[in-house]
């Protein structure tokens, strides 16, 4: 009984971002979607390009360079919350609790791996948003994070781009199917991911 209102929910969920999809405008609704995620929104891009792409494959490639640059861009406004905070929030906080060189530390080594960790999640279901703004709070170098959020994004949004386009109705009919179980996936390696920044 609730796997089957779970699953009427998410075909309605699916239905409507087919039924948007074909509106001039989703394209909009598809960049604001990839910059706010990248700081602060809880869906992930997929939920919109994924749609979008089924409905325009011909247009495949350019949604997924438009989610990209969005999404990248959204990940700079998502740095900037973390380097604006750093002095007025997180300073006071660090020097409370005597935490500062335990805090330094961390930031070095985050400047050693930042580009792995930035690279990791943009690629995966990993939330990005968290890594976005501890790249800002931690004054991650400008240029390594842009390399690799745009490399690993990119990676990300083309590669679900080409498998749609290639595979454009069989790829439809599957993911109408399964989309239950595909969402169910989704949100358990969405929940591993929050549940392994613990133990970071």
């Amino acid at each position: 009984m609730i796997k089957k209102l779970y699953d009427r929910t998410i075909k309605r969920m699916y239905d409507w971002a087919m039924g948007i999809s074909a509106k001039p405008n989703a394209v909009w609704l598809l960049v604001a979607v990839s910059f706010m995620e990248s700081s602060f929104f809880p869906i992930p891009p997929d939920v919109v390009l994924i749609p979008l792409v089924l409905a325009n494959r011909e247009k495949a490639f350019m949604l997924a360079m438009y989610c990209t640059v969005a999404s990248v861009l959204g990940g700079y406004f998502g740095y900037f919350i973390g380097y604006m905070l750093y002095d007025s929030v997180a300073v006071p906080i660090l020097n409370f609790y005597h935490a500062r060189a335990q805090f330094e530390e961390f930031a070095a080594a985050y400047h050693q791996y930042g580009a792995w960790i930035v690279f990791g999640a943009g690629l995966t279901p990993f939330p990005y948003k968290v890594v976005t703004i501890a790249s800002g709070v931690t004054h991650l170098d400008l240029g390594v994070f842009g390399i690799a959020s745009v490399l690993s994004r990119g990676g990300r949004f083309f590669l679900v781009a080409w498998l749609l386009w290639k595979w454009g109705e069989p790829m439809k009919t599957y993911i109408e199917k399964n989309l239950g179980w595909l969402s169910i996936l989704f949100f358990v390696l969405l929940a591993g991911s929050f549940a392994l920044i613990k133990f970071l």
